[in-house]
């Protein structure tokens, strides 16, 4: 172990690196001390020996030769360790992929051999089936997060736009998250009023919702407590999802959005996910033409999301407005 982390690439880059500066010292401390003896002894030596300005041009070609070469060794080991992190992020990825698909194949899997290995009571094999079929939702959002996001990167997903009265909106997809995973009414709160209309689809900022309630529960110690704020502002729709949960560090705010990036806190080793909910709610807005961002005024502080679609708003909304 101890041997791969000596030839690491950034070992071998800053081996590389001083190997390039040491020949260029030496190199520039060969001319100086032959100058200065030319200096000295010059007019003693055969006419022959002239320092000549191609030389001083040799050096200096010479120089510039190698540090472009430490440059484009620079970026290539920029671009390297680059890869080799996406690399990491997909292998945990995979990992974490793979784990959400055996879950719930291996729920699945029990039910069905219960049932077939002994007698089981009606009202049990109700039960089963009810959780079999939830296991089997899972597994089928599971794959149909993963194809929308491959959708969404090769320009292929196509967005049914329609518009809704936002407040309704809002109001009606938070109820429906709720009920999807089992919270109770108390559990979140909408405050505010949006009284504009927005021009979106419907499924997509369900997902997005989902995403970031989902993220509230997970990372909120005890019941959540989740408070959804609306509000029009200058021709935009701003709806903010705060949770009272562990927050997060600002030094890993800046990663959250990105792809296959997991914060994995030392207090909440058992958080499930494959990465990609935060992204995939990025590149929804994104393509809504708004955008979405993150506050946490640090650990155990809680976290804000806020997201910002174009809507119309005031006396600019007409009663055909609104589907």
């Amino acid at each position: 172990m101890k041997m791969r982390r000596l030839i690491s690439p950034i070992v071998v880059f800053v081996l590389a690196q001083l190997a390039w500066f040491a020949l260029l010292a030496l190199w520039i401390y060969w001319y100086v001390r032959n100058y200065m003896i030319f200096i000295e002894v010059g007019e003693k030596v055969s006419p022959q020996f002239v320092l000549e300005t191609k030389t001083i041009a040799i050096l200096v070609g010479g120089i510039l030769l190698l540090m472009a070469v430490a440059v484009a060794l620079a970026l290539i080991f920029g671009r390297l360790n680059q890869q080799l992190k996406v690399n990491r992020m997909y292998d945990s990825f995979i990992a974490s992929v793979t784990h959400e698909l055996k879950s719930p194949l291996a729920s699945i899997q029990l039910y069905l051999e219960t049932l077939s290995a002994r007698e089981v009571p009606k009202e049990r094999q109700d039960d089963f089936v009810a959780l079999m079929l939830k296991d089997s939702q899972r597994l089928s959002s599971l794959i149909s997060s993963i194809l929308e996001i491959a959708g969404i990167e090769e320009r292929k997903k196509i967005y049914s736009l329609q518009k809704y009265d936002a407040d309704t909106l809002v109001r009606e997809l938070i109820t429906e998250a709720l009920d999807q995973f089992n919270l109770s009414g108390d559990s979140a709160r909408v405050v505010g009023y949006a009284d504009c209309v927005c021009r979106v689809d419907r499924r997509a900022m369900k997902t997005v919702l989902n995403n970031l309630i989902d993220n509230a529960i997970k990372y909120t110690v005890g019941p959540p407590q989740i408070d959804i704020r609306i509000k029009p502002e200058a021709n935009r729709l701003v709806i903010q999802v705060t949770d009272q949960g562990i927050g997060i560090a600002e030094k890993d705010q800046r990663y959250l959005f990105k792809k296959f990036r997991r914060i994995a806190p030392a207090d909440s080793p058992n958080v499930k996910g494959t990465g990609l909910g935060l992204y995939w709610a990025r590149e929804i807005i994104r393509h809504h033409h708004g955008k979405i961002s993150v506050y946490s005024a640090g650990r155990n502080r809680g976290t804000t999301f806020t997201i910002e679609l174009p809507a119309i708003t005031g006396e600019a909304i007409r009663e055909d407005d609104i589907e």
